[in-house]
């Protein structure tokens, strides 16, 4: 089965889980207890591609769990019209597997000179984005050769919600996440369904991934993965963006592809998957929920975690989903067109 390095490395993503668990957990802790005393009022996150959605899920996790403001930064800013914001008082957190690219190495070296508290999570720790902070949570995922990102990627999430959890003082979160890495596994041996539910759609040409909460992250990392892979044009919007004008592209047919969590926005998400199936919509449902599951014409089952603990495993099924759909056409999973594995962008 494993007939590409993306299947091979979307099924390592359990044994790079547990790795960062039993190794990166003192980098961690580090960090967490620099954050604590330096108090920051505010987060800006550097980021690009996969990483970027990952920091997607900081905003929510960090803003919700620990009260901090987190914003995405504008590396070009930095990199390009040479005119940083102030970031004193703030903690800048540079996050990339490869920790090349200079745009976001920019922010770091800005905030430090400024006298922020800078952090980098990355897969390599003598990146030049590792250098250039002050703390480094080590990623662990050994090499990633296939063109698109996986395992840094859910082990970036995981890293992300150690630190929350530590930040916090929840001991009951850092019990939970022990369990990722088994849940991650057991998608993994679902494989084959996910990826035949990904060439049954092979046909495929555009679609809308949908979400909201902890999982527009999910949203957004699915929808990268159709279009990185598969050359489909997929739109990743928040359910709640998404009424404001885009609903108007529903037609019969249509494809939308919702990433349904438990917790306070499945409600919501079921309903307005029921208005969407009502006007034609083609539905693709990544989910716990047997109400949401129920209306969808291709069903993709979670386990049942809580709503901000699930994108470590609702992304799981999009990337079988992506990988199948994308051999289904005939196409290289591992080199896509125009794509390289280490981006450096200014």
């Amino acid at each position: 089965m494993n007939d590409s390095l993306l299947l091979q490395e979307i099924l390592q993503q359990p044994a790079a889980l547990q790795r960062l668990l039993e190794e990166g957990r003192d980098s961690i802790r580090a960090a967490a207890a620099a954050i604590r005393d330096y108090d920051p009022a505010f987060v800006t996150i550097a980021a690009r591609g996969s990483s970027d959605n990952a920091a997607r899920y900081a905003q929510y996790l960090l803003g919700a769990q620990n009260g901090l403001a987190v914003g995405l930064a504008t590396p070009s800013l930095f990199s390009v019209y040479n005119r940083p914001p102030r970031l004193a008082r703030s903690l800048v957190i540079g996050i990339s597997q490869s920790g090349q690219s200079p745009d976001i190495v920019a922010v770091l070296r800005a905030g430090r000179e400024q006298g922020a508290l800078t952090l980098a999570i990355s897969n390599d720790g003598d990146s030049p984005l590792a250098r250039a902070a002050d703390h480094c949570i080590l990623l662990r995922c050994g090499p990633e050769r296939s063109g698109a990102a996986t395992k840094t990627y859910t082990s970036s999430l995981l890293a992300i919600a150690l630190l929350d959890a530590e930040l916090a003082g929840a001991q009951e979160r850092v019990d939970l996440l022990a369990s990722i890495p088994r849940q991650v596994r057991t998608l993994c041996e679902r494989a084959e369904a996910f990826r035949a539910a990904g060439a049954a759609q092979q046909d495929m040409r555009s679609c809308v991934v949908l979400s909201r909460g902890y999982n527009y992250a999910t949203a957004f990392e699915i929808a990268l993965k159709l279009k990185e892979l598969g050359y489909v044009l997929a739109e990743p919007w928040s359910s709640a963006d998404f009424q404001h004008g885009p609903v108007a592209l529903v037609e019969q047919g249509f494809a939308l592809l919702a990433i349904v969590p438990s917790g306070p926005l499945a409600h919501s998400l079921t309903a307005r998957l029921k208005e969407m199936r009502e006007r034609g919509a083609r539905l693709l449902v990544i989910s716990s929920q047997a109400g949401a599951l129920t209306l969808a014409h291709t069903s993709l089952a979670l386990p049942d975690l809580p709503e901000w603990a699930s994108p470590l495993t609702a992304v799981v099924p999009g990337q079988f989903f992506a990988l199948g759909l994308t051999q289904a056409r005939g196409l290289d999973v591992d080199q896509p067109r125009g794509l390289r594995k280490v981006t450096r962008t200014r």
